[in-house]
């Protein structure tokens, strides 16, 4: 079977980087080695970032490896009461679990498979295509961007919540105190924050910048996440969304939520 010089070249570096003597042939097929490629690919500039989660391959340790991954890498605090217990009134959550019935109230009907019911789905900032965050915003400390990431200034926070009573998704979080203390290991490529100021998913914004994928897409072994430009016909969500029927949390709200579930 032939091989063009461009499949040539990711095998080639795959070898070089992750078999170190041992031929990547002889480690995995051609189709493997080659999914492995373009998911470590760099990412080109997007016009509409989006995200696919695959729930018939997402996993309890994908779960627990794309919040830990996350966290400590957006610097997130583990606020935690004296005896160990997580402080839910405290709490700093970027991306968390949630059972189906939270997540899609609208779309829990009486007749919802046993399998569904008892999943739990990955959730965080649905980056919307509409954000009502964003309007009512009196700082414009959020904002969207042209490629279509909610994101926040937190230097312009001035703490009022007023974004946090516009999200309908529950996917910011307010720090009440100073986190630093509760942040067990800082990572020194994102900024950590200070009292009174509200934070969320960026979609890793900074880590887009640099051609990098999400950094709980990349801790996401099962490749149940998908992340990708909605814009461009040839990419993976665009393909996962037109091919599989999927949902998103709170449609009829009308804020276009770019986090597609297929189930």
């Amino acid at each position: 079977m032939g091989m063009d010089r461009r499949d040539f070249l990711k095998l080639a570096g795959i070898s070089a980087l992750g078999f170190g003597a041992t031929s990547a042939l002889e480690v995995l097929t051609r189709s493997e080695v080659l999914a492995q490629a373009e998911a470590q690919a760099p990412l080109a500039a997007g016009k509409h970032w989006a995200m696919v989660i695959d729930m018939r391959k997402l996993t309890e340790e994908d779960i627990a490896a794309a919040q830990a991954a996350c966290h400590e890498w957006h610097n997130v605090p583990d606020i935690r009461y004296l005896d160990g217990s997580v402080n839910h009134k405290e709490e700093i959550k970027w991306i968390w679990p949630e059972n189906y019935h939270n997540a899609f109230p609208e779309q829990a009907g009486e007749f919802v498979s046993e399998e569904v019911e008892e999943k739990r789905f990955l959730v965080f900032c649905n980056h919307c295509t509409n954000p009502p965050c964003v309007r009512v915003c009196p700082t414009q400390a959020t904002f969207k961007r042209p490629d279509g990431i909610v994101i926040m200034d937190m230097h312009r926070c001035i703490g009022c919540r007023f974004c946090m009573a516009g999200c309908p998704y529950g996917s910011r979080s307010f720090n009440w105190g100073d986190p630093r203390p509760y942040v067990k290991k800082t990572n020194p490529e994102y900024p950590t924050r200070m009292k009174g100021v509200v934070e969320k998913c960026n979609f890793c914004a900074e880590r887009l910048a640099k051609g990098l994928h999400p950094a709980c897409v990349e801790a996401c072994k099962s490749g149940a996440m998908v992340f990708g430009d909605l814009a461009n016909p040839s990419s993976e969500v665009r393909k996962l969304i037109s091919e599989h029927p999927t949902i998103r949390r709170k449609p009829s709200l009308g804020t276009g939520p770019n986090i597609y579930y297929i189930v």
